[in-house]
């Protein structure tokens, strides 16, 4: 027998098969999916492949398979399969992904292995060592404390021992040698749940609204049949109710269910309400905050169907999940979904294949749904709509007020913060009441400049300006992390008037304490939430010991009740407005409603304030009026006059490289290629041009944009032009293709 195996590599040239004969003693074990090791070429050391097909015989003359590992499934290997076309990637890139964490590196000592620890037992019967104490066969008093502990207490550690006996070590290694105690070594899990105790509480009582919502995806589920949902609901409607509810109908039909969640969504507050509903020890929890062992852990505990229920961001969606009843995606609208980097993946296409082909429910669920989903559910009548008009616990939206800038610069005032805003902090304070300040940029100053000649500091790595971290007293790069001291006299002209501009986190979490001398202020941004569980330690000092002013990035905008918030302070909306993408008002319009949405979630009125510059642009106009249908309804006539998805598709292809002389001879090639070969399929094909941040980390970055409607024979042209490229071997350029990119900066 014959295997067809891929290579595990991110070489374009290996994206192919090769075939290995499979021994006569492991034919009955290597099956498709299976992970082998095999010689490859010239190399010493055996390569990491995985088997794609099975056959009788090959062509060629052909070396063994010399070792087998673990396997993926049929299923596992055709998704990867199917992504490797779909996303232009290698095949091998693609399996990894449903690899188990901490597996994936082809050095087999490198790879993270099952936590041991060596535990004691009792190795006679406990009667019979009772026959030996009355005997006097054992006479020390520390020995028998040592066994009388054990017998109540068997499976502790030595440490345990040597703690609550007071005695030595060398005592248990006394009774270890006298056969009277033996030492066990034990498997344990690295739970990331472990010390998380929280009551178990009943499901909530559904309103009118969330009934229909629950009943009717409940149908599908009964039936056993595919069918995309979008729960459509506003802030506060009790979408995750909904979802609790129709997993526990999955759970009691002894089956599994997956709920992503995009990663700053996974707050403790949102893992505690799952866990007080089914219990830790039903639930896999998978995210990058966790550590590579607990990754590790927490998959093995899916693969043994002891974990039903898996809460994860992106990559969640790859879990070795069995008997699958329901895929569930909140906050669907959210950017994080889509992968930045090989395989540019979207969870929600993979979550839709996997849905199709076990034939279970997609619930999207989201307040501000992407603009292309509502689309395919309001015009095109491909997902089924399901709406929540009104907050779960009978609750108001919160009054939302617009603040006009350039009003307040008229008035003098140059505060970061209007004089509208600067009353209601002042009022929260006296009531006792908790205020969110939202502004999405981290750091100090966004950029520094001398006044003289106008000179910007810049990364040496990149195109792009150093920000000023005051607390490290740093410039720091926001692309590649580059770091320098800060800059007192200006290199090009020697002048010292040096000065920073803009705001950041940092500057205005200075400002708040010089204006509310008194206030309480935590700060959460990418800086303050670098250790593990700090989030964590953030959301609970500010629930519990009363901190007054919560100050943040786009962390504070998801997943979080608190019932003391009353006033939200946006203090620039224009600064997601001002970004060079065709999506800049939708995602303007989503993260304002979605931080308005964090005031007055309980009896107590909310309200929120909006700072801009621009307070006229619809965006704005709709987020006050927390009107999605409206905006919606502007902004997709804009996309179809100006053909923008969801009319067609948008597909960058990236050039990245550290010559850019080699960039533009091979960007010139692919448009002559891509120009001569999807024209005729309906396709505008763009000229190259250097990307918006021309060179990061000191690679040059030059980009051909396409707009047309993908289709199979377009996805082959571009499988062929990535093939006729790298077939030239270019050793200095790397070129991507990524279809509907998050950023097109």
């Amino acid at each position: 027998m014959v295997a067809e195996v891929i290579i595990n590599s991110t070489a374009k040239k290996l994206n192919r098969t090769f075939d290995y004969q499979i021994p006569k003693e492991l034919e009955d074990i290597v099956l498709v999916g299976s992970k082998v090791l095999v010689p490859f070429g010239r190399l010493k050391n055996l390569e990491e492949a995985h088997v794609v097909k099975i056959k009788t015989s090959s062509e060629y003359e052909i070396k063994d398979i010399a070792k087998v590992e673990t396997e993926l499934t049929d299923k596992q290997i055709e998704l990867a399969r199917w992504m490797s076309k779909r996303y232009f990637c290698n095949f091998s890139e693609c399996i990894k992904l449903m690899q188990t964490p901490g597996t994936r590196t082809k050095n087999i000592n490198n790879r993270i292995q099952n936590k041991k620890i060596n535990v004691v037992y009792l190795k006679k019967d406990f009667n019979k060592i009772l026959v030996d104490i009355e005997s006097k066969k054992i006479k020390s008093e520390k020995q028998i404390k040592i066994l009388k502990f054990l017998k109540d207490n068997a499976g502790s550690t030595i440490p345990e021992i040597e703690t609550f006996t007071g005695c030595s070590r060398a005592i248990v290694n006394t009774l270890i040698k006298n056969q009277y105690l033996e030492l066990v070594e034990q498997k344990i899990e690295r739970n990331p749940l472990d010390k998380k105790e929280i009551q178990k509480v009943q499901s909530l009582k559904l309103t009118d609204e969330q009934k229909v919502a629950f009943e009717r995806v409940s149908k599908t589920i009964d039936n056993e049949k595919y069918e995309e949902f979008l729960l459509y609901g506003v802030t506060g409607s009790g979408k995750t109710e909904v979802y609790l509810q129709l997993i526990n109908k999955v759970f009691e039909k002894e089956k599994s269910a997956i709920i992503l969640v995009p990663e700053i969504s996974l707050t403790p507050q949102m893992l505690d309400r799952f866990i007080s509903r089914f219990g830790k020890e039903h639930i896999a929890v998978l995210h990058s905050k966790l550590s590579i062992g607990e990754r590790h852990d927490e998959w093995e505990r899916i693969k043994e169907k002891r974990a039903k229920i898996i809460i994860g961001a992106r990559s969640a969606i790859f879990a070795p999940v069995q008997n699958l009843g329901i895929i569930i995606i909140d906050e669907e609208h959210d950017s994080s979904y889509k992968s930045e980097s090989s395989p540019r993946y979207d969870a929600k296409d993979v979550a839709k294949r996997i849905a199709k082909d076990l034939q279970v429910p997609l619930l999207l669920g989201s307040a501000t749904p992407d603009l292309k989903t509502f689309y395919k559910a309001k015009e095109k009548h491909k997902i089924t709509l399901l709406e929540l008009t009104k907050r779960a616990n009978n609750s108001n939206l919160p009054r939302v007020e617009i603040i006009d800038l350039k009003q307040e610069l008229a008035n003098g005032n140059r505060s970061m913060l209007s004089m509208e805003l600067y009353n209601a902090i002042e009022q929260n304070l006296k009531d006792k009441l908790q205020t969110i300040l939202f502004l999405n940029r981290r750091g100090y100053s966004t950029f520094i400049m001398c006044r003289n000649c106008g000179y910007t500091v810049n990364c040496k790595n990149c195109n792009i300006s150093m920000t000023y971290h005051s607390y490290e007293n740093k410039l720091k790069c926001h692309y590649c992390g580059y770091e320098e001291n800060i800059v007192k006299i200006c290199p090009e002209c020697g002048s010292d008037k040096i000065r920073y501009f803009g705001t950041g986190t940092q500057k205005l979490e200075q400002e708040i304490l010089k204006q509310f001398t008194t206030a309480k202020t935590i700060r959460m941004d990418v800086d303050t939430v670098t250790k593990k569980n700090s989030l964590e330690e953030i959301l609970n000092k500010f629930k519990n010991e009363d901190i007054d002013i919560l100050i943040g990035t786009q962390m504070v905008v998801k997943g979080h009740h608190f019932p003391k918030v009353t006033l939200v302070g946006v203090i620039a909306a224009d600064t997601s407005l001002n970004i060079d993408d065709y999506r800049a008002t939708e995602r303007t319009f989503q993260i304002l409603t979605q931080v308005a949405g964090r005031a007055g979630r309980e009896n107590l009125p909310g309200k929120v304030i909006i700072q801009s510059y621009n307070p006229e642009n619809y965006s704005i106009q709709n987020a006050q009026k927390q009107d999605y249908e409206e905006f919606y309804k502007i902004e997709i006539l804009l996309r179809k006059q100006l053909k923008y998805p969801p009319f067609c598709d948008i597909i960058v292809i990236s050039f990245n490289g550290t010559s850019e002389e080699e960039i533009k001879e091979i960007s010139n090639l692919t448009y002559e290629f891509a120009q001569s070969n999807l024209e005729s399929q309906k396709f505008k094909v763009m000229k190259p041009m250097p990307s918006p941040i021309n060179k990061i980390q000191n690679r040059f970055r030059w980009r051909i944009i396409i707009k047309g409607n993908m289709t199979e024979d377009a996805n082959d042209i571009l499988t062929k032009l990535l093939k006729n490229i790298y077939d030239k071997d270019y050793k200095n350029t790397k070129i991507t293709i990524d279809v509907n990119p998050n950023s097109m900066v």
